[in-house]
């Protein structure tokens, strides 16, 4: 059984409503859902749980939601190059749960294969373990909100602590190539979060640089199977932003 192709963004991601939860592959602006998000903003949808490594940059992915006052809590491993973010929750208009990134991938891979929990020692002597960390601040600068603390376990003489799957009720990816059963193969460094934020939703939606029959892809090829896809749309080519431009001026020159 294939994946339902959709014609449009807007059509993909038409029935995600309010006090959502959604998975949100890429890396900065690597490899983002960029026209799936745009959609999603356009559809005036609120109050959402963004899981993703981070929440993009200002006006760009989910910059766009975040901007707009969309989203209530981020699970993300850093702030990043977002100055709203970090305005947001330094302000208490965001609630933000700040887990180290490897763990997040875990957890995400842990809920698509359905695993409820494992142990990690990333994390273990910190707050990330012991409890205490903010994620909601009051006006007042105060912690409105901290982390619980987890449960920890030695094994082997070393300590471990707990951390739970993710799942979500959608998750939002981005795929070089994607055929009409749901398979994608994911560009470079697209690959990181993109396979695990798509395992980890109930329904997964896939935006694609290239549409190709099923069958048509060698199954070597494949990062993802199509079991995890259950929405595919063809958007081609991304206007790919770059997130921070280095640039190295020659000797002599005046630029």
């Amino acid at each position: 059984m294939g994946a339902t192709v959709f014609t449009t963004p807007a059509a993909a991601v038409a029935d995600i409503g309010n006090d959502t939860s959604i998975a949100v592959g890429g890396f900065g602006l690597c490899g983002i859902p960029d026209e799936l998000i745009r959609a999603l903003a356009e559809s005036g949808v609120n109050n959402l749980e963004i899981f993703s490594n981070n929440c993009g940059v200002d006006e760009h992915g989910l910059g766009i939601l975040l901007s707009a006052g969309r989203i209530r809590r981020v699970v993300a491993s850093y702030v990043g190059e977002n100055k709203e973010f970090a305005r947001q929750y330094l302000s208490g208009e965001l609630e933000v749960e700040l887990t180290p990134q490897g763990t997040l991938a875990e957890r995400l891979r842990a809920g698509g294969a359905g695993i409820p929990a494992f142990y990690t020692p990333a994390g273990v002597g910190t707050p990330v373990a012991d409890g205490g960390l903010p994620w909601r601040y009051a006006a007042d600068g105060t912690i409105a909100v901290a982390s619980p603390p987890k449960e920890t376990r030695t094994f082997g003489g070393n300590s471990y602590v707990l951390e739970t799957g993710i799942t979500a009720d959608y998750a939002l990816v981005h795929a070089a190539v994607g055929d009409t059963a749901g398979n994608l193969v994911f560009e470079k460094s697209a690959l990181n979060f993109n396979p695990l934020a798509a395992m980890a939703g109930r329904v997964t939606i896939a935006q694609v640089e290239n549409l190709v029959p099923a069958g048509t892809l060698d199954p070597a090829q494949v990062h993802l199977p199509g079991v995890f896809v259950q929405r595919i749309v063809h958007t081609g080519t991304q206007n790919k932003q770059i997130e921070k431009r280095t640039v190295t001026v020659e000797e002599g020159s005046n630029r």
